[in-house]
């Protein structure tokens, strides 16, 4: 008897992936222990409801963030603009990037359609998008607030600057790339036609690559006009910025296909 009696290929690459993460996660300590019970859950959903090369994307999302959250954290700290818990990140910032590829996998499960891979790459795109940013970008003293371009100290929330600016088009680019690579091994129904297989591929980087950095300014935006004065926090701010890029990316698919 063999898992296979019990299990499709895709579930046990699913469930292999998973743990996989959280392994990976826990030995390099990226995750607390709320962390890895919060992305084994989204593993789970987004995997299995979705199908694993979705979470293929947001295993790459979650290595280079964790790569730029620890850049310079010496610096960072001096500044107080460190990542809290020196680095390692907990449920909640899990289910901040985590929540908005969930909804998507949960309706891909429940209906049809060919855009949901799309729209679970456009929300992974805007997470790295966002991170690189704030991570990368928040050492740079050329900062000023997104909505009145007044200069602002490093690492305020809702401000931008070329640094990070470009460093959130470099995540959203290699989102795309991955997409792109993956959308072969995909289950959506528009892969099998190979004409439409380089159309929905050059399409999907094109897509993915501007939802990514459009959705990190959306961030940007809502993080100077609500965060900054109480009305939500940080975690929410990440999660309408994701939110807004699985929307978006409905609204793209529908008027190119």
């Amino acid at each position: 008897m063999s898992p296979t009696d019990y299990l499709t290929q895709d579930q046990i690459i699913s469930l292999a992936l998973v743990a996989a993460l959280l392994l990976a996660s826990r030995i390099r300590k990226m995750l607390d222990v709320s962390g890895l019970l919060a992305a084994m859950v989204v593993g789970l959903v987004v995997s299995l409801m979705g199908h694993w090369t979705w979470l293929a994307i947001m295993v790459v999302f979650l290595v280079l963030s964790s790569i730029a959250t620890r850049w310079r954290f010496e610096e960072k700290q001096a500044l107080s603009i460190e990542e809290g818990n020196d680095g390692t990140r907990g449920w909640r910032n899990v289910l901040a990037n985590g929540a908005a590829p969930s909804i998507v996998a949960i309706l891909s499960w429940l209906g049809d359609g060919d855009w949901y891979l799309l729209g679970m790459a456009c929300c992974a795109s805007v997470a790295l998008s966002d991170t690189l940013a704030s991570e990368i970008g928040s050492l740079d003293p050329r900062t000023r607030n997104i909505i009145n371009l007044e200069a602002v100290p490093p690492g305020t929330n809702g401000g931008m600057s070329p640094t990070g600016t470009f460093a959130a088009l470099f995540g959203a680019l290699v989102i795309a790339a991955m997409t792109v690579l993956i959308i072969p091994f995909s289950h959506d129904g528009f892969h099998h036609d190979a004409t439409l297989l380089y159309d929905a591929q050059g399409q999907a980087f094109v897509i993915i690559t501007i939802v990514g950095w459009i959705g990190c300014q959306v961030d940007s935006v809502l993080g100077a006009l609500l965060e900054n004065k109480g009305y939500i926090g940080k975690h929410s701010v990440n999660f309408f910025a994701t939110l807004s890029g699985a929307m978006m990316a409905f609204v793209a698919w529908s008027r190119m296909f």
